[in-house]
């Protein structure tokens, strides 16, 4: 690197940082913040359209956007958004994303001083909803994408697109079908965004994919209404015991998966090694591990990581807050199927019926509603060694890979549907509460992906990797 080009990276990554203590990245994510974009709540609708069209697309037109707001594929779901950045049609161009989606803001719950659409700094925690998941994570890289085309004299060397939904805490529905009907519109040569946490606070990490999803619920009814417990015990099925006992042919009460068709493919190669050296947990804020939990023959990197898992978020009889002395009419559990790339995961169901027959549970029923394929780049694609060479250079530190994350982002849509290398670099931590109350960002995490964003925007132009 000469020294008019390390000057010129040096100062683009100077300027990105210096909007943290002028302000101006506070600023930015305050009015963000600010703007109540709960896509689960059906009375969010004007919220979620006002993000994209007064928030980010007067952002990205003075980065040099054309911008486009489109109606979603699916009836009654948010918009989306497509910006490009065009320098030349002989130029490599790059793919990035973001939504503007939160959870529900949950008001009542959180911590003293702290409120979900009011942006709060306690120490190094910033507070209120999205700052972790995801307005935080894309005003980090818009800002450090500002510097770098600053520094550049306002030529980036490459063209660059961007595409934002408002629909992801809700399965980001609507995506993989907007995302074939606009291929052409998205064609690219990479992609790179953030979501998701990294592997600590400490540690700047990036993954290259994600474990899918599928959830479903199973319901056991039976038709009888609600009976005293008492005149009817003992002569009428109990709905809540029939669904606990098929649970358990599912999954293990140590949380091991039982049936083979629920089983992931053991991790090989480089992503088991990848995966074996890598540290879960132990850091404040960070949940207790248990050792015996699930895979237990595996290290802990390759249980999150690389294994299978069969998790319960929800399940109810009755009313538990206010019991009667009735046996339930029916029971149920929402369940969420974890999976690694290698997963029959398309015939859940059926598996599931089959299953549920053979062992006499034909009262229980299943209802799929919905889930993502798990995707995984090569970790000896030149894009992932690119990405993480650079953000090495920008913090003078090491950076962990992970073959993909534990959780569940719409990597599919990218890497199947647009058929496009993908890799994540998160601006986020495992205990930022996202979801939750008291979400937050820490400064610290965001100063580093402040200078990561702008490295990595500059580096591009001066090598695209093959």
């Amino acid at each position: 690197m000469n020294d008019e080009t390390h000057s010129g990276r040096q100062q683009a990554l100077e300027a990105a940082v210096e909007t943290i203590r002028n302000g101006v990245f506070v600023e930015t994510l305050a009015r963000r913040v600010a703007m109540p974009t709960e896509s689960q709540n059906p009375q969010a609708q004007q919220p979620l359209r006002a993000y994209l069209v007064d928030e980010i697309q007067p952002t990205l037109m003075a980065l040099g956007f054309e911008c486009q707001v489109y109606d979603n594929p699916m009836a009654g779901q948010p918009p989306l958004l497509i910006g490009v950045r065009h320098e030349g049609g002989e130029l490599p161009t790059l793919l990035t994303y973001g939504h503007g989606d939160v959870t529900n803001g949950q008001e009542n719950e959180w911590r003293a001083g702290t409120h979900p659409w009011d942006l709060s700094l306690h120490g190094d925690q910033l507070f209120g909803r999205g700052t972790a998941d995801n307005k935080g994570q894309h005003t980090i890289n818009l800002l450090g994408l500002e510097a770098a085309i600053k520094a550049r004299s306002g030529k980036l060397g490459y063209n660059l697109k961007v595409l934002f939904e408002m629909s992801e805490e809700v399965g980001s529905k609507g995506l993989e079908d907007f995302c074939r009907m606009q291929a052409e519109t998205l064609q690219a040569d990479l992609f790179l965004a953030s979501d998701g946490p990294r592997l600590n606070a400490k540690t700047p990490t990036i993954f290259l994919g994600s474990r899918g999803v599928c959830q479903f619920r199973l319901r056991c009814t039976t038709d009888n209404g609600a009976r005293h417990s008492g005149n009817w015990g003992g002569v009428i099925t109990n709905p809540a015991i029939r669904l606990q006992h098929a649970l358990s042919t599912l999954v293990s009460p140590t949380g091991k998966l039982l049936p083979d068709f629920l089983k992931a493919p053991a991790p090989t190669g480089i992503t088991a090694q990848m995966m074996q050296g890598l540290p879960v947990g132990g850091h404040e804020g960070d949940p207790e591990l248990n050792a015996l939990w699930g895979e237990a023959h595996l290290s802990p990197g390759e249980r999150l990581f690389g294994s299978n898992t069969l998790e319960v978020i929800a399940l109810g009889a009755g009313n538990i807050d206010k019991p009667v002395g009735a046996i339930p009419n029916s029971a149920e559990a929402v369940c969420h199927l974890r999976l690694v790339p290698g997963t029959d995961w398309s015939n859940l169901v059926a598996n599931l019926e089959r299953h549920f027959s053979d062992l006499d549970f034909k009262d229980i029923e299943i209802l799929y509603e919905g889930g993502y394929n798990a995707t995984r780049l090569d970790p000896a694609h030149p894009w992932v060694h690119f990405v993480q060479s650079s953000m090495e250079a920008s913090l003078g530190q090491p950076v962990s890979v992970l073959p993909n994350l534990g959780g569940t982002i719409p990597n599919h849509c990218f890497a199947d549907v647009l058929s496009l290398p993908t890799v994540w670099m998160p601006h986020s931590y495992p205990s930022c509460k996202q979801h939750a109350p008291d979400e937050h960002l820490l400064m610290s995490v965001a100063q580093q992906g402040l200078a990561c964003a702008a490295g990595v925007f500059w580096d591009l132009g001066e090598h695209w990797p093959h």
